[in-house]
This record gives structure tokens, sequence and C-alpha cells, in this order.
């Protein structure tokens, strides 16, 4: 007769074997070599931060690390320069500008600078750069005077857009630009140098170019004379006024103005001294027919 014997199961309990697959996935290996240590980190890291005296302390260090690094020669910025502009435009961009040399080029505020610069009514573009060697480099472009303006605050300077970019004194100051008067003139110069360029075979004689009612131009010439232009195509109007003077000396007569603002009707309005001469020769003609 075999006898028994009571040997323990080998095999691994369903807890166990559990256990033993569980320790098996890469999440928990992962677990394991990554979370136990951050975890413990993170709590050596808040236990430490947790003192106000060291978070000072370490803000601190930080704060100068950075300026450190910041403040190192090849970041400093020495010198600024200003390319393209008058000298009155360069001193009033130094005077915008205010940067205190020298400076970290972490420090400058490029597009602040950028904006401040165009306030200035005189810069139409500007571009600003850090170069090697410490300088500040800030390249503008100007806007030109196109026109002279006559408004009840006096005498400006204006481009092609309305812009006022400077002054001037006196009318003889800048004999090559127009002269445009008249509320609103300097919301329509494009218009006014066009009605400009075209008046060119008269240019001696024109004085000035009026905004009327803010809606349409008048030629103002020596000897008193105007040029009524109309509120539609006033160069073409006044193309055919410079053709009839071309063909017959129109505007050499004794007249006062040339109205052109009805296109289908020109009217031409003389002196006084004219109409009654006319009216002389008028009565000389009656009466010799009348003999």
């Amino acid at each position: 007769m075999r006898k028994v014997t009571n040997r323990a199961d080998p095999a691994p309990s369903r807890w166990a074997f559990r256990l033993q697959r569980i320790m098996l996935t890469p999440t928990y290996r992962l677990a394991v070599r990554a979370g136990v240590p951050f975890v413990i980190s993170a709590g050596l890291v808040l236990g430490y931060m947790s003192n106000e005296a060291r978070r000072d302390n370490l803000t601190m260090m930080l704060v100068d690390l950075r300026r450190g690094f910041e403040t190192q020669p090849q970041f400093m910025v020495k010198m600024m320069v200003v390319e393209g502009a008058s000298a009155e435009v360069e001193e009033d961009i130094r005077e915008v500008a205010q940067v205190d040399f020298p400076v970290s080029s972490f420090d400058l505020d490029l597009e602040g600078l950028r904006a401040s610069l165009a306030e200035i009514s005189a810069v139409a573009t500007s571009s600003l750069r850090v170069r090697t060697g410490g300088m500040l480099e800030i390249r503008v472009s100007e806007r030109q005077p196109a026109a002279i303006w006559r408004s009840s605050d006096g005498l400006a300077l204006i481009d092609s857009t309305g812009v006022a970019v400077g002054g001037v004194v006196a009318r003889s100051d800048r004999p090559d630009l127009p002269l445009i008067v008249g509320a609103g003139a300097d919301v329509a110069v494009s218009e006014a140098l066009e009605i400009a360029n075209a008046a060119g075979p008269i240019s001696g004689r024109v004085r000035g170019i009026q905004r009327i009612g803010q809606r349409r131009w008048d030629v103002v010439l020596d000897r008193n004379q105007r040029i009524m232009l109309p509120e539609t195509d006033p160069v073409q109007a006044l193309e055919r006024v410079i053709a009839l003077h071309q063909a017959q000396e129109m505007l050499d007569r004794d007249l006062v103005a040339v109205d052109m603002r009805l296109s289908r009707r020109p009217t031409i309005r003389m002196t006084e001294a004219a109409v009654d001469n006319w009216w002389k020769i008028k009565d000389i003609v009656v009466e010799t027919k009348g003999e």
C-alpha cells in the first residue's frame, strides 16, 4: 500500500498570479522607474520651498543669474545710429527714443520704439535692428512735402496724402511747391496735385489752388483771375481752358473768371471796365448803322 504524503502545491495562488502579472506590465514598470522618483523629488522640492526665506533666496539667485547673462558685453547696446533722416527729423527721433546707453538688448522695446517713431509726422516708415558691435540702427523714410497748405493756422508743408510734414514761414520759401488753400484742401491733395500738373503751361501765372465748399477747386491766377472748375473731371475742364488760351490768348484778355462748372456751358466773366467798353463799342456800332 502506497503511502500518501501532503506536499505544497508549487503553483501560485490566484491573487499572487495577478500581482505578478501586474508587476510585469509596462505601466507598472514605468511607474516604478519614473513615478516613484518623481514623487520623492517633488516632495523634497515642496518641502524646501515651503520656507519663505529659502524661496526669496532662490528667486534672487535666479534674477542675478539672468541679469548677469543679459548684461554680458556681447548683448550690450552702446550707441544709436539714424539713417535716411534729415538733421531736424533725426533730432526729433533721438528726443522721442530717449534710450539711456549702454543698455542690454534684452531691455530694448523695439516695437514700442517703432510705435513712438510712427507718431512723428515727418516719418513715413521706420525699421529698427540691433547690429553687431552694440549699435542700434534706425532706418527711416521721410514724408516728402508735395504742397503748401494755407489754413487758419498759417502755412504748413504737407505730403501727397495730406499729412503735415513741417512748417514754412513764407510762400516764397518753397516756390517749387503748389499752394493750396481752403477748408478740406488737405484731404484732397492728390486731386490738387493733378490740377497743378495740368496747369503746367500757365504755371507762371498760377498763384494757388483754392478748395471751394469742400467739393471743388478754383485755380487762382495773377491779375485777380480765376478758373472755376467743376466737381467732376476738373483736370479735363482745366485742359480745355488752357487749349482755348493757347489758341486765342483768352486769359490775356480783360476778364475776371472762366466758369467751367457747367461743362456744356462755359462762361466768361469780364471786368467792369471791359463791360463798359463793350457797351460803348456796341453803341457806336448801332449809331453807325443808324446813319
